[in-house]
């Protein structure tokens, strides 16, 4: 089920990158398209979503982004590094103005480099991206639903910040 608040960014989302004529993706790990379901929700969102990936493995994140084996041996793929890596890789395949990657641990199982609820986010264009790191386990659910909430809220504080006059 969509989270509301999710629901509600996305459609502040909308007029935002259909104004300006922008285009966004998601290439989503631990959400497994979460982000995109809650984008495309807003009628009208084909004309500035243009896909996303959902790349729950390593081996996904490798051939469709382009992250570095060695990147995800090295670092894990839950890290700042592999979250940067899917953002560029999503950036370059869909060829959009911004993009949303996340990768993270939602539960109840963790990784050797990361506890549970240890969520990378990162949000942005091919001059700026923001990178965020959510720790802190509330259960599968929670940790999901507030790791949507913060990468569609990272977008919405982006498009605000390169759009305000578009702001009503």
């Amino acid at each position: 089920m969509m989270n509301v608040e999710s629901k509600i960014i996305s459609r502040e989302i909308s007029p935002l990158l259909w104004k300006a004529g922008e285009t966004v993706c998601t290439a989503e790990s631990c959400t497994s398209g979460q982000i995109s379901a809650a984008i495309t929700s807003v009628p009208g969102s084909s004309t500035y979503f243009k896909g996303g990936i959902v790349c729950y493995t390593n081996e996904i994140k490798t051939r469709f982004l382009g992250v570095p084996q060695e990147l995800l041996e090295e670092k894990g793929a839950v890290s700042e590094e592999v979250v940067r890596a899917m953002f560029e890789g999503a950036l370059k395949a869909m060829e959009t103005t911004y993009a949303i990657a996340i990768t993270g641990y939602a539960g109840p199982g963790g990784g050797e480099e990361a506890p549970v609820g240890t969520i990378w986010i990162a949000v942005g264009d091919k001059n700026e991206v923001a990178v965020e790191k959510l720790e802190g386990d509330d259960g599968r659910d929670m940790n999901l639903a507030k790791a949507t909430l913060v990468a569609l809220q990272l977008l919405l504080d982006l498009l605000k910040k390169r759009h305000p006059q578009e702001e009503e």
